[in-house]
């Protein structure tokens, strides 16, 4: 495995068990019968009934156990043990069917070898590959033909910005592919514990990643941008009645989140 991607590994065994106590991921409600997925996603994917899904980044697997109770036959994948571990004791206490394999993405053909009739991924996941190329070309061996792949997404352009002292966001960050270190000593998106470890993060625009999918043999069906967010990830957004999070000022001049179906 690629060094960086093994200090990432390490990094997300330390976060599950903080992500896992969090109000953030509430495992309680899961357990007690709550479906994680938005209705995006539910009704960009649409119907799974029956349908083979492939869940690639699946941290713990709450999406990916949602999927089951909505029907689908999933298979979740991620490269920490630590979530696999998790995912898999959820999973046998809630009598569901879902699979988990313990795999980072470029070494899963040496897991894996099937083919589904959907393979998903969303939510903070491309921030931690180095290579989309790569990435692209796992998701249409995994695709059987007329498959779907369906990723939502943090819109690259929302990353490119810092709220002012004024209140106004600013340009402050590359846009443009790029690798990015952080020392760690932090605390996750979820829960409140410091996690020490450093992390690897890289920068991936829309046109690498729509020409990534393309470049793999994926025709495009739609890409759909969105003026809101799933997470607040600055300060100077606020939560509506809707459950999504927005700009306080100029909302609608950013893209925040995105989502991309494809076909093979």
């Amino acid at each position: 495995m690629d060094r960086r991607l093994e200090v990432n590994r390490s990094n997300w065994n330390e976060r599950t068990p903080v992500h896992a106590a969090s109000d953030f991921y509430d495992v309680g409600a899961f357990k007690a019968g709550h479906i994680t997925l938005t209705d995006i996603e539910r009704r960009e994917v649409g119907d799974v009934s029956g349908k083979t899904l492939l869940h690639l980044q699946c941290h713990f697997g709450q999406d990916t156990m949602s999927w089951s109770r909505l029907g689908a036959l999933a298979t979740g994948v991620d490269f920490s043990e630590a979530a696999i571990d998790l995912a898999r004791s959820l999973n046998d206490e809630l009598g569901l069917d879902t699979r988990f394999i313990w795999s980072n993405i470029y070494d899963l053909p040496d897991a894996l070898d099937e083919q589904f009739d959907i393979v998903f991924t969303s939510y903070g996941v491309l921030t931690w590959l180095p290579d989309l190329d790569g990435w692209a070309e796992v998701i249409a061996k995994y695709l059987k033909p007329g498959g779907t792949f369906y990723i939502v997404e943090f819109h690259p352009f929302a990353d490119v910005f810092e709220r002012s002292d004024s209140g106004d966001m600013i340009p402050t960050y590359a846009y443009l592919p790029n690798e990015l270190f952080f020392d760690g000593n932090e605390p996750s998106y979820a829960g409140s514990r410091v996690i020490e470890s450093p992390t690897y993060e890289w920068q991936h625009s829309l046109g690498e990643i729509v020409t990534a999918l393309v470049t793999a043999g994926l025709r495009i069906e739609f890409l759909h941008e969105f003026p809101f967010n799933s997470y607040p990830l600055h300060p100077a957004i606020e939560q509506g009645d809707d459950g999504w999070w927005r700009f306080t000022k100029h909302n609608e001049s950013y893209p925040q989140m995105f989502s991309i179906r494809a076909t093979k």
